[in-house]
């Protein structure tokens, strides 16, 4: 296959028109004595075409049967990144590439520094199809120059490729707090978080039940993002459930001096306080009509207004945001902006609750106990015994989880906190059980006060007394779930098995219709 150069005249480096330019290192003309070639494609400034000349005379003089081409590349700014990329990508466009018949390298010794990032990134991208040639003096006594050859195709380097498998790997450890879990749905979900972590700007929405790790998991993407130098600000957690009123307003968009009774100084309000960093609003849902609407301007425009000011203020925050709502829902009984919605949409990812991992519970525990041991300063460990006891409960279905990893880590903390010396044995571990059934248990009574108006709704249907209580259980099951999907995964986790396909929302939702009950009648709390 024929060779072809592209590179750019160094009007330094190749400068020279007396005798005493043949004892000098001229790249573009010294490269010909270690590398044969049958074209070159050479940039010039049209004020250099003299010099360009006597380079190619030069070069001649090597190897006679070379073809030059100089390719006029006026540049009123040779230091404008825009203008060199731009006229480097048309030249590209252009030119007619031949793969089939020829080897392109591309010279990034000479030029200005933004012409060889500029060429580097147009070869990277395939835009100039092409290997990267680089040359160096001669060393020592050797007569010739160096050369050295870098294919951009990542993948023929096993060694790099390693590295960056090795990289992702740890970036994804990072952001399960290094615990191995072995939940295939939830290990790919993180994956793609990773990825759009790294690549993206535009907002996520964390969706799941109380303690399923939405903070966690927020706080986990930002030290990721700030580890690779993507932001430079403040990782800022507000849950939206605390702010009421005027004050939610003057919380996140801040207020200037005498914006309303009491208000003495001027406050600059959660977002202004995330400018470069990431702003993680949990319970999104929460918000008033008119938060929703500043909020929409400042992920679109990136300005909003403090309350009391006609001045617009800046601020350009990654948004996180979190709920245990259905938020589509919310949008069809009107308490939530359908714009909003759609805006922070974009990537939405259902953190499972812990029921539903119960693989991942053994790799939580000796998380759990790490993580206590530290904050009471000793080490703590099950009894063999009384660990399997514990874990068999754990994962049975008689461990309902309903606080997901709340329940857990305050479990596990109790057991930590009442071990002598250390040990954590069957006695505690019995006692510890009898405490999370009572809890839930507990838990059970709310959730007939929480739906009371579905309570009367059943009531007034002529029902057998059969079905009312086959039909509160149900609704009792679902309030723990954050989807009609994952409810019905685990309601019918024995007879899906037998169907190839096995539509469990469907399923449910047709039951729930029988009674006149919808899916969002169940969540709205």
């Amino acid at each position: 296959m024929k060779k072809v150069l592209i590179s750019f005249l160094g009007t330094v480096l190749d400068d020279g028109f007396s005798q005493r330019r043949h004892h000098k290192w001229r790249p573009n003309v010294n490269v010909h004595k270690v590398m044969a070639f049958e074209r070159v494609e050479l940039f010039i400034a049209p004020k250099y075409e003299r010099l360009a000349l006597q380079v190619v005379d030069d070069i001649k003089a090597i190897n006679p049967n070379v073809e030059i081409n100089l390719v006029q590349m006026p540049l009123n700014n040779p230091w404008d990144f825009g203008e060199v990329y731009e006229k480097l990508a048309e030249w590209a466009d252009s030119y007619p590439f031949d793969i089939e018949q020829e080897t392109y390298l591309t010279h990034i010794t000479t030029g200005t520094h933004v012409a060889q990032i500029c060429l580097f990134l147009l070869v990277e991208s395939r835009q100039i199809p092409s290997l990267i040639l680089q040359t160096a003096p001669p060393k020592g006594d050797k007569p010739d120059c160096g050369v050295e050859v870098i294919d951009l195709d990542l993948a023929r380097y096993d060694a790099l490729a390693s590295r960056l498998d090795r990289v992702k790997n740890d970036a994804l450890k990072f952001l399960k707090n290094d615990i191995e879990t072995k939940n295939t749905a939830f290990n790919a979900m993180i994956g793609q978080i990773e990825a759009v972590a790294i690549g993206s700007n535009t907002p996520i929405l964390l969706t799941g039940a109380t303690g399923a790790g939405k903070s966690r998991l927020a706080r986990r993407i930002y030290d990721l993002k700030k580890a690779r130098h993507l932001i430079s600000g403040q990782f800022v957690a507000v849950n939206c459930a605390t702010l009421r009123g005027d004050t939610a307003y003057s919380a996140l968009f801040g207020h200037k001096k005498g914006a309303f009774t009491g208000a003495m100084t001027a406050r600059d309000g959660y977002l202004l306080t995330a400018h470069k960093g990431v702003l993680f609003l949990d319970e999104i849902g929460e918000l008033g009509l008119d938060e929703q609407a500043m909020l929409l301007t400042a992920l679109e425009d990136k300005v909003f207004y403090p309350m009391g000011s006609d001045t617009p203020v800046k601020s350009d925050f990654w948004l996180i945001a979190g709920t245990n709502k259905d938020l589509k829902a919310c949008v069809k009984a009107g308490s939530f902006r359908e714009d909003l919605y759609a805006r922070i949409n974009i990537w939405q990812y259902t953190l499972p609750p812990l029921a539903d991992r119960r693989e991942d519970i053994a790799p939580n525990i000796q998380y759990q106990l790490v993580a206590v041991g530290q904050e009471l300063g000793r080490t703590v460990r099950f009894d063999k015994g009384a660990y399997h006891r514990y874990l068999d409960f754990a994962m049975s279905g008689q461990a309902k989880w309903q606080g997901n990893f709340r329940d857990l880590s305050a479990s596990i903390l109790r057991l930590a906190t009442l071990a002598n010396n250390g040990r954590i044995g069957m006695e505690l571990v019995a006692d510890e059980i009898q405490r999370l059934n009572d809890l839930w248990a507990d838990d059970d009574k709310k959730v007939y006060k929480i739906h009371n108006k579905l309570i009367d709704k059943i009531n007034a249907q002529n029902l057998d007394e059969f079905d009312k209580m086959q039909l509160l259980n149900v609704i009792e099951f679902c309030a723990n779930y954050d989807t009609l999907a994952s409810a019905g995964r685990a309601l019918f986790n024995q007879s899906r098995l037998d169907k190839k396909v096995s539509n469990d929302s469907d399923r449910l939702r047709k039951y729930l219709g029988r009674f006149g009950i919808s899916w969002g009648e169940i969540k709205a709390k």
